[in-house]
């Protein structure tokens, strides 16, 4: 490693070091005349004087203030991106999301869609970039951070004249008493400030811990990208759905198949319904439907404590049970089910049953049963007839004259029945759903609807996000480190004594005013001079 020898001390001083660290002296011989530079006191900076090894040259990259910035931009722009339409996350769940983008939002929905703005924040090049400027933070944070603690820790109380001359704030006293010098200290004590002596120099400071209120904030930015990107843990983080129809029990998302939930029963509540809606009743006409007053699902949570072996099944032992209300969700082992939504009345299961076309009695020949939630693919009867469910679509509609399902929900379905029997040479076709019962042909049976029963189905949405106090954390420890640097400043006051005179000089890290009137308030009684800003001498000169 290069080092940089002082002329004054000979102290062997490490490559980029511009301040002697033993007397202070400069050693920028070639800046005499000008300000020091005291960001870092004079500091050697890793990334301004090594770039030879690929360690150095990635280093240096992510040391960089202006890749850093140019990270949170690119990530700010594509996170402004992502608000233009909802993510997907927020669309109906029974909808395919590159029809619904295109259908809602034209030609510039399908662009948003198909370069993945439609699920921006849990994309992986998001999270790379996410990750990528928390790698900045950290590297600028080690590659400033050293240097200054170490100068600041070991820094000495003794200086070069050649140091004090080139602060900003200087002066020097060749008439001046040692009352007077020992008022002055005791002002400065008064004021709070730290007071070191050494051989008659003395240093006096204060507000150091607010160099360190930049490093705070990235230590809190740090641990709030940490707690983004453990959101992609599903230890840490589930946000996931559910629709479970009342009767039935259903495992529950994000689980590992361990929790189970039944849905005992929905209730559903509108206004309009008690005698004490009747002040809404005027809004309720104007409204033109009914608008949800409450709706809660009773549930029971089930744990399975079944042994854990392919095959076996499920052994659900109770755990729990309570209401799902809006914004009161029902808790287990971290997970939260919210009630989010419901469907009313949704299709259960249908009954038909077969007759003669020319029958006008329709006189039954079989009758049968599907179950909407499972329906069974043939019906075999003993007469000698069968039926085959052909076709099955949950919630039926036409797409350029042709049947297709929009979501797997059995809230509209429709049916292709294929009839077989004793007396029919091939199979007839017939297509059913509510209001339409269209044959291939001229077919010599017909399927009728007979009967149905519906059930109500609740949306639920199960949460666990243990990234909360991580995010809380960093966003605390943030603002503790913008208050620590926002509210004080580092201040230091140089003494240096010699036989002839006296060289005081001042440096803070900002708020010059501030430390100008707390000098004068200082000198106050005494026939100290004020320091002169030496730079604005230099702009006038």
């Amino acid at each position: 490693m290069n080092t940089i020898t002082c002329n004054t001390c000979g102290h062997l001083n490490k490559e980029g070091t511009t301040i002697c660290e033993k007397c202070g002296n400069p050693l920028d011989n070639d800046q005499q005349g000008k300000l020091l530079n005291m960001r870092y006191d004079g500091s050697s900076i890793r990334s301004k004087t090594k770039n030879r090894s690929i360690i150095d040259k990635i280093w240096n990259f992510f040391s960089s203030v202006k890749i850093g910035v140019s990270l949170i931009a690119i990530a700010l722009i594509a996170s402004a991106l992502g608000t233009i339409y909802p993510q997907e996350m927020y669309i109906p769940r029974s909808v395919d999301p590159s029809v619904h983008y295109r259908d809602q939002y034209g030609i510039t929905g399908q662009i948003f869609y198909q370069l993945g703005f439609h699920n921006l924040y849990g994309s992986w090049w998001y999270m790379i970039l996410i990750a990528l400027i928390g790698i900045s933070i950290f590297i600028v944070s080690i590659d400033r951070g050293v240097p200054l603690y170490k100068a600041l820790k070991h820094q000495a109380i003794k200086r070069h004249p050649n140091f004090l001359r080139r602060q900003k704030l200087f002066a020097e006293y060749p008439n001046y008493s040692e009352d007077e010098k020992n008022i002055l200290i005791n002002k400065l004590e008064k004021n709070r400030y730290k007071i070191s002596k050494k051989d008659g120099h003395i240093l006096a400071e204060k507000g150091r811990f607010s160099r360190w209120g930049p490093y705070v904030n990235h230590l809190g930015l740090i641990i709030f990208l940490l707690g983004t990107i453990f959101r992609f843990v599903p230890f840490m983080y589930v946000d996931d759905y559910l629709w479970v129809r009342e009767g039935e029990t259903a495992v529950i998302p994000s689980t590992n198949q361990e929790y189970y939930i039944e849905n005992q029963e929905f209730i559903f509540e509108t206004y309009g319904e008690d005698e004490e809606d009747a002040v809404f009743e005027e809004a309720l006409q104007n409204n033109g439907g009914p608008v949800p007053k409450h709706f809660e699902t009773k549930a029971i949570i089930y744990q399975d404590v079944s042994e854990d072996i392919v095959g076996t099944e499920a052994e659900l032992e109770e755990v729990k049970r309570g209401e799902i209300i809006v914004n009161e969700p029902l808790k287990i082992n971290d997970l939260a089910l919210y009630q989010d939504s419901y469907q009313l009345s949704e299709f259960e299961s249908m009954s038909f049953k077969l007759h003669e076309t020319t029958d006008e009695e329709e006189e039954a020949i079989v009758e049968f049963t599907v179950d909407l939630t499972d329906p069974k693919r043939e019906y075999q009867f003993e007469n000698g007839y069968r039926i085959e469910l052909n076709k099955y679509y949950p919630e039926y509609e036409l797409d350029d004259g042709q049947p297709r399902s929009i979501s797997n929900y059995p809230r509209n379905p429709g049916f292709v029945f294929f009839v077989y029997g004793p007396d029919i040479e091939e199979q007839e076709a017939s297509f059913l759903a509510i209001g339409q019962n269209i044959p291939s042909g001229d077919n010599q049976y017909k399927i009728g609807l007979t009967d149905f029963s519906v059930r109500d189905v609740s949306g639920l949405k199960v949460r666990k996000d243990l990234t909360l106090p991580i995010l809380g954390l960093g966003a605390f420890i943030f603002m503790i480190g913008v208050i620590q640097g926002m509210y004080w400043q580092h201040r230091r006051i140089w003494i240096h004594q010699s036989d002839e005179k006296l060289l005081i000089a001042c440096h803070t890290n900002k708020n010059w005013y501030g430390l100008t009137k707390e000098f004068e308030k200082v000198i106050d009684g005494t026939s100290f001079k004020m320091v002169e800003d030496q730079e604005n001498n230099q702009k006038q000169d």
